[in-house]
Parts: C-alpha cells; structure tokens; sequence
C-alpha cells in the first residue's frame, strides 16, 4: 500500500437494517474523525464530523475541493437545529415542516459552532435532514451533525452508486456504506433566506414552483442559469466547474428540438473528419436519430420526464469517460421542474461552453 494511503473497506447496509452493526461502526469511524461515504436520496456524500475541524479538513484533502467551497451540514431531525441555531425563524420552521426530511439545504444565519471551514469562511451555515435511512441511521451512530459534499474528486460527475464512490475515492477515505443507487440522482436545492425574498443558490430535488407554494415569491440567484463571477460562492456548486467528465462537454440549447438534433449531427460530422471519437449525450425520443453513424450514444431519459434524465445523468456522464470519446455533444432539457436542476448541472459540466439554437 502506498505512504499515506488509506485502506478503504465498503460495507453493504441491507434494507430494514440501517441500525445494525454496520453503521454503528461508520458512526465510530466518523466520531474518531474518519472520512465514511454514505447514500443520500440525492447523490452519495462524503461525510465527516462537522463539529471536528481536522476531520473537515479530511474532506478537502480527499476531494481535493478549494477551500472556499462551503459544505451542507446534515442532521438527524429539525428538532436537532435548536442544538446548532439559537434563532430559527417561522419561514424556516415553515420549510421544514413541508420538506424535511428530503432535498433541500437552508442556508442559515448562526451556526457558530461549526468550524468555519465548514462554511468556506462564510457567516452562514448551509444544513439539511436527509431522506434516506442510511443517512439518517448514521447520524444518529455518529451522534454528531455531519458535514458533507458529494462523495467524489472535486469538480466531477457526483457519485449515484458506491462503485462511483470507489472509483473516485478508494484509498482516500476509511468506510463507504453500499445502500444501493441514490434515487433522485441530482443534488438538494439550497435556498437562502436572508433576504426579504428567499433565493434559490442551487437548483435541486424540490422545484422553484414547489417552494413557491409554501412560500410565495422566491428568486433564482443568477449563476443558476450562467458562469458565476468572481465572488466567494455562497453555495455549493455555484463558483466552480463541477459535475464535468474528464473530456469536455458541449452543451445544444434550444426549444426546437430538430434544430439542436441536426446541429449536433454536424458538428460530430465535422469531429469525425477531424478523427475524433464523439460522445452524444441525448434523451429517448431523439435517440434513434443518432444510431447508426459509429457515435457512442448514451440516452438518458425522455425530455418531458427530467426526473428520468436526473436519475440517468451522472452515470451516463461517468460512461463516456469510460468509452474514451474526445468530447460529449450534450442536449439541453427545458429548465422546468427538476430540469432546472437537470439544466444547471449540464451548463456547469460545460463549462460554460453553450450553443443556443
């Protein structure tokens, strides 16, 4: 084994038996100040004692994440936020009466007892309570909040299995818990409520319309649909490149879906004449359109299902990087419901680099 290399054992978790054995040993890992990888209802999070600064700072090292990108807290309860937030306000126990446990991150006020390289050196503190019982289970064996970002190499697709986990970190981090794929396969929303209007910094499994029923008017934060500028991100996911495979992704934007078929039709035509392997990132109803012509294809969902394409689309981008294509020609979705969130990983994969048809 390599200097400083870590022996990274896996435990499967079996439905029905989240408070076994094999979690109490991740939440013994986690208290000791180990790094363990565990399924959320969005994607897998590397978890560490968010009370623990050198165990936090684990995370960094291991993803080799820039220090100013904040991380969600994950906790067992709301009532376990009066424990870490002396002022909650009405509009936060509103929000977490209709959405927890599940796919939303609140970003907050206070929080003074986290290290403050859990908030990127922010005055706000970004938690949620998880849907899933494994992560639930945990936190509780942990007996400790615990922070954590997606479980994989900073600015890559997130991990929706433990072999992504594997293929990402092993040897990285002590314990990955297999609880199976994530189901929604797209990170929470992270909404910020310091504002008169609540702003939505990262789009995710609860939709602008959904929190809009609850709490009237809510505003997108403009790097959702853009580049973020130069400031200190807010927010995970708003400041960097993330969720890109390692060869570069272009994204085809547009309402007319045969004018972004047959543009993608001719700039692989002319990758090929360059003698580059094309990678075509499509949905179902469009996939036939693409068979035949020696591209590797990967069809996620069906475009007016999002939640099929959100499922699909980090392991289709980890796919590609596995079949050795020199770039991805990547359809855009309509921004709507969760293809807002669907859209806003695409444009940060991208990078920027956008076609609008």
């Amino acid at each position: 084994m390599e200097q400083g290399r870590l022996s990274t054992r896996v435990r499967v978790v079996e439905p029905g038996a989240e408070d076994g054995p094999v979690v109490l040993e991740a939440g013994a890992v986690l208290r000791a100040g180990g790094l363990v990888a565990f399924p959320t209802e969005t994607v897998y999070g590397l978890g560490a004692s968010a009370l623990d600064e050198q165990a936090v700072a684990g995370i960094f090292k291991a993803k080799g994440r820039p220090a100013d990108n904040p991380l969600i807290v994950h906790i067992d309860s709301f009532a376990s936020l009066g424990q870490y937030f002396p002022l909650i306000t009405e509009r936060v126990r509103l929000l977490a009466a209709h959405f927890w446990p599940g796919p939303l991150t609140l970003v907050l006020k206070g929080g003074d007892r986290f290290p403050a390289v859990v908030s990127g050196g922010l005055g706000t503190v970004a938690v949620r309570v998880p849907a899933h019982p494994v992560a639930l289970a945990l936190i509780r064996a942990a007996g400790v909040p615990v922070a954590a970002p997606s479980a994989n190499v900073s600015g890559g697709p997130s991990p929706t299995t433990a072999a992504h986990v594997l293929d990402d970190l092993d040897g990285r981090i002590d314990l990955v818990l297999d609880g199976g794929p994530a189901g929604l396969g797209v990170e929470s929303t992270v909404l910020a409520l310091s504002g008169a209007l609540p702003v939505i910094l990262r789009p995710g499994g609860v939709t602008p319309r959904q929190l809009e029923a609850v709490l009237g008017p809510v505003k997108l934060d403009p790097a959702v649909n853009g580049a973020s500028g130069d400031a200190k991100p807010r927010s995970p996911g708003m400041k960097y490149t993330h969720y890109a495979p390692r060869v570069p992704v272009v994204l085809f934007d547009g309402d007319n879906r045969a004018g972004i078929v047959k543009r993608i039709l001719a700039e692989a035509e002319n990758m090929v004449a360059r003698g580059q392997r094309v990678g075509i990132l499509t949905c179902r109803d469009n996939e036939l359109m693409y068979q035949g012509r020696g591209y590797a294809v990967i069809a996620t969902g069906w475009r007016d299902d999002p939640g099929s394409i959100a499922a699909a689309l980090y392991e289709s981008l980890r796919c590609f990087d596995r079949r050795s294509v020199d770039a991805i020609l990547a359809e855009g979705v309509p921004a709507k419901g969760l293809g807002l969130a669907v859209m806003n990983r695409l444009l940060r994969a991208a990078g920027g680099n956008v076609i609008k048809i």
